[in-house]
């Protein structure tokens, strides 16, 4: 663990701001009640929640202890004992699989609910006096933050020093690799919405200097735009996964969709293609159904 004393330095955290923290205690225990509610009502909404949260006992733990936290970053003594307990506070998270981003999004909401409270409290004091107190609580609260995720990245750390110097050197081919293999997927991408933008620009062609009709003709052209909106899509979803989320299964099934919505409008004007047209439509509601699972397990975060 790094030492608590050179932490403090970094932030400049001074004995003064450590006073003004605790002259604060008495007015933040008073709020405790109306964090903890407030602070289960923003963490229901993760998703998660109720995998780490399990069941009544649980929950009353754990309000206890996000409780007594709240009240003691207020306590004025930030000593070794207190940086080890925020330590195995880390610990914990790391232990049971918690997101880094949950904690940072608690923090985010712990922040705001202190500053807030802090501003309807301004009113009672000199501006001084108040831009004290928020400095004071803005480094503190950092200062907790960096403790809690410190445990991550030592887990990480120790994961990755635990492996031999060939395993090192596969693990890195690998990523190296996949970066190589997405940056070729974004190109591809690229290079189908540019031949959509072809088809679609054909079937234009089509639809003024053929014989094909001007029903059929505008089917086509509203086909190869469904095309073209779903490979730029696809695109979108791409460059998020490139910028570190997860892979979006969804937006390929939306584009397999999309082609085959264009078949059925283009196959719905011939009476000799009814047979394709069911087949097709079975497959349309079979990703369908594949979609709309994928969408309800990303609302109610599984997996």
């Amino acid at each position: 663990m790094q030492h608590y004393q050179s932490l403090k330095e970094d932030y400049q955290f001074t004995k003064e701001e450590e006073k003004t923290l605790k002259e604060l205690q008495p007015f933040m225990e008073d709020l405790a009640d109306d964090f903890i509610s407030e602070f289960y009502d923003y963490i229901w909404g993760f998703g998660k929640t109720a995998t780490f949260l399990k069941n009544k006992e649980i929950i009353a733990y754990h309000r206890t202890k996000i409780r007594e936290w709240f009240i003691n970053l207020f306590s004025g003594k930030y000593d070794l004992p207190y940086f080890m307990y925020l330590y195995k506070i880390g610990e914990v998270h790391v232990k049971i699989g918690l997101p880094t981003h949950y904690v940072n999004s608690a923090f985010s909401f712990v922040r705001n609910f202190v500053f807030k409270r802090l501003e309807d409290k301004c009113q009672d004091k000199d501006a001084d006096k108040h831009i004290e107190e928020i400095q004071a609580v803005g480094k503190i609260i950092d200062i907790n933050l960096d403790m809690l995720t410190s445990s991550y990245r030592e887990e990480e750390l120790s994961k990755f020093l635990s492996l031999s110097k060939v395993e090192k050197n596969i693990l890195s081919g690998l990523k190296k690799f996949n970066s190589y293999i997405n940056y070729f997927l974004a190109g591809a991408l690229a290079l189908v919405a540019f031949f959509a933008v072809g088809l679609f620009g054909y079937d234009i062609y089509l639809l003024f200097f053929s014989d094909k009709g001007i029903e059929k003709g505008i089917l086509t052209v509203l086909g190869s735009l469904l095309v073209l909106w779903a490979a730029i899509e696809l695109i979108h979803e791409e460059i998020h996964h490139l910028q570190g989320k997860g892979f979006a299964i969804g937006a390929f099934i939306m584009l397999a969709m999309a082609a085959l919505i264009r078949k059925i409008l283009i196959y719905s004007l011939s009476a000799e293609k009814s047979e394709d047209l069911l087949t097709i439509a079975v497959v349309i509601v079979c990703l369908s159904i594949a979609y709309w699972l994928i969408g309800t397990k990303k609302r109610i975060g599984v997996g």
